[in-house]
């Protein structure tokens, strides 16, 4: 099969190019119309100076993309992204799942996304390997980006938006962003700093490449370590694990905090009579609590900084009695993806509350 002919003189185009920057690098980005970037697999990509159309592969590529404003240059998206608006991203900007379709979930298909003719490809959770031949197969500049998240791994968060942005021209949205989260965070740790608190918590039903019930924990835990929750679960160490029912029962948490991804399977398990029921004091003493389900191919940011403000007020009313969960919410989904769709997260996935099982 001739594979993607209609690109084969663009990449002729970028390979002498690349030869070119090598010999004079100011001098050929100064006269070509192009500019290079090292992306987060460590590739020199070299690409056009203003970026009109791009696509995002892998999990969180297109939501990254909302998040800079750059939901008008989004050339076509993912067969996942057409499945419902489950997502924050979605729910605001409804229109993308309109797009057509680049192909299937974590890569697209080379073809069809090169029928959207993209200026650029960003491709999260992939490697330098996979991006060249990916480029060499379409002849279109592939940006590799490493996703992060707001536990420990904040820095690359950070740095996947600051690459998009130089690649967009979006630098000042990218800083705003980044002083957005920054303030949440200190705000979340400044009313949390000098309080004690010895209740121990757990999150349980947390979602990972599906839902799960309650063994399904996130040790890591963002919003309990922004608000100094004593997670029972921390020690493990894991940025997801499955524990046993014997080790939750052994931790014996005061308080349980549900993904409410996995809300119809926690709730069966945690059913009157059962060991569980029987055995956890949070079941006994009505200590359950709803969360947002905050990850959906890969993390949605805002909802874990959403979620981080409930378990606060859950856990120190009095140092969050000027907060309303469902109203910062919205809040913090307006500035993330432009519309707050709290309403929406919560007609779908039941909201902020206290779930009574006795």
């Amino acid at each position: 099969m001739v594979l993607l002919r209609s690109k084969t003189c663009f990449a002729l185009f970028f390979t002498i190019l690349i030869m070119m920057l090598s010999l004079n690098p100011a001098a050929g980005l100064a006269q070509s119309g192009v500019k290079a970037v090292i992306d987060m697999a460590g590739r020199r990509v070299v690409l056009p100076s203003v970026i009109n159309r791009v696509v995002g592969i892998g999990a969180g590529a297109l939501r990254l993309l909302v998040y800079l404003d750059a939901v008008e240059m989004v050339a076509g998206v993912e067969d996942i992204e057409q499945r419902g608006l489950t997502k924050p991203y979605l729910m605001a900007h409804p229109e993308l799942a309109k797009l057509p379709s680049i192909g299937p979930a974590h890569g697209g298909d080379p073809e069809l996304i090169v029928a959207r003719k993209p200026d650029v490809i960003f491709w999260t959770y992939t490697n330098a390997g996979y991006a060249d031949s990916l480029q060499r197969r379409t002849g279109i500049p592939v940006v590799v980006l490493n996703y992060g998240d707001l536990a420990n791994q904040k820095a690359t968060f950070f740095k996947a938006l600051h690459l998009i942005a130089e690649v967009l021209n979006k630098q000042a949205r990218a800083d705003k962003l980044i002083a957005y989260i920054e303030a949440a965070i200190q705000d979340l740790e400044r009313r949390t700093n000098r309080v004690p608190n010895t209740e121990k918590v757990y999150v349980g039903g947390v979602a990972h490449r599906g839902s799960h019930g309650i063994t399904s924990t996130e040790p890591l835990y963002a919003p309990f370590m922004y608000v100094k929750a004593t997670n029972v679960g921390s020690g493990i160490g894991l940025e997801h694990a499955y524990i046993d029912k014997e080790q939750l029962i052994q931790w014996n948490p005061d308080k349980i905090f549900i993904d409410s991804s996995g809300y119809n399977q926690v709730v069966n398990e945690l059913a009157p009579g059962s060991v569980l029921a029987e055995t956890l004091k949070a079941v006994k003493n009505n200590e359950l609590y709803m969360v947002l389900p905050y990850n959906y191919y890969t993390t949605n940011f805002e909802t874990v900084l959403a979620n981080a403000y409930y378990v606060g007020k859950v856990l120190y009313p009095d140092q969050f009695k000027d907060i309303d969960p469902a109203k910062t919410a919205d809040r913090i989904y307006g500035f993330f993806v432009g519309k707050g769709v709290y309403s929406d997260m919560q007609k779908l996935y039941g909201g902020f509350r206290k779930l009574k099982l006795r």
